[in-house]
């Protein structure tokens, strides 16, 4: 009988591409993930992986093998959900993942409720951007993601994944307190054509946002500076440097120094929690997913009250 964990390892080397991918996403070493090939090809005596460069391919016979094992590792989860429904109280482990405001501003409440409310649940975190988050829980890496997407940048969903829509998200222009726009109640686009904006990479989300919104105006943004995380923006901005757009959720109070601005249109980004379809029986997702509805609707009222 072939060893579950062996198609496993097969099975990662698929989706992944490499026995390093596979040995990541598993866990494992590298050298483990070969080990449990070697034996596999013994088991199965075929030829599973081939030389090729510095790397390695799956032969055909593998790719076949591979197929069967995705079908495979999917009975064994609906295995896993029937048994945890029969339970009828969640179980087992949970990997939660969330973008990193979300992650700062939602999860600590989320797996605190979970923990007292469930004790037999083993809640693991995991801070992702939602394409690589969407990814993930299509893979199966995390059972459930908390993502986002800005209406002008849609975030792609596969149609396996089931999503819920848990709340909106509004962002602030945020400026120096000596900036020209500090004493404005509004202001729009047109307004921000010359300024030099902080911001995320270029292919984040709201990077995407950004270029789109100016462009609107007929002009390229001048993202001057490129920084990832809101908090070291809030330190460039407490400095005099640059504007930016910020979420209220996650965000930490602002300093004296800077402004909060409304831009019209009010950019809003829509949050949702997604998962895959084929577990919404699991008690377990829907504790989840029912922890992450209640904490958001909560800190997303507090956000626009303290606004």
């Amino acid at each position: 009988m072939i060893d579950l964990a062996r198609l496993r390892a097969l099975h990662a080397i698929a989706v992944y591409g490499s026995v390093n991918g596979a040995a990541e996403a598993l866990g494992y070493t590298p050298s483990a993930i070969s080990q449990q090939l070697n034996k596999l090809e013994r088991e199965t005596q075929t030829t599973l992986l081939e030389r090729r460069g510095r790397g390695v391919v799956l032969t055909d016979a593998a790719q076949a093998l591979a197929d069967t094992a995705a079908e495979v590792l999917k009975l064994v989860e609906q295995a896993e959900i029937q048994l945890e429904e029969q339970r009828g109280k969640p179980v087992g482990n949970v990997a939660l993942g969330a973008f990193a405001t979300g992650c700062r501003g939602l999860l600590p409440s989320v797996v605190s409720e979970l923990m007292v409310e469930h004790p037999a649940l083993d809640v693991t975190v995991v801070e992702i951007d939602p394409p690589g988050a969407v990814t993930a829980v299509q893979r199966g890496e995390l059972d459930v993601a908390v993502v986002h997407d800005w209406q002008i940048a849609p975030l792609a969903m596969p149609d396996d994944l089931a999503r819920e829509v848990i709340g909106e998200d509004v962002a602030d222009l945020l400026v120096p307190a000596d900036h020209r726009l500090a004493g404005r109640k509004a202001v729009t686009a047109e307004d921000l054509v010359h300024e030099r904006w902080l911001c995320q990479p270029p292919g984040s989300i709201c990077h995407d946002w950004l270029v789109a919104t100016v462009r609107s105006t007929g002009h390229e943004p001048r993202v001057s500076y490129v920084v990832p995380e809101y908090q070291s923006q809030l330190e460039f901005l407490r400095a005099g440097i640059g504007i930016a757009l910020m979420p209220r959720l996650g965000r930490a109070p602002l300093p004296d120094t800077v402004v909060a601005v409304t831009l019209e249109p009010v950019p809003r980004r829509r949050l949702f929690t997604v998962w895959r379809e084929r577990t919404s029986r699991r008690p377990a997702i829907k504790a989840t997913a029912d922890a992450l509805r209640r904490v958001t609707t909560r800190v997303l009222d507090a956000t626009s009250r303290a606004r």
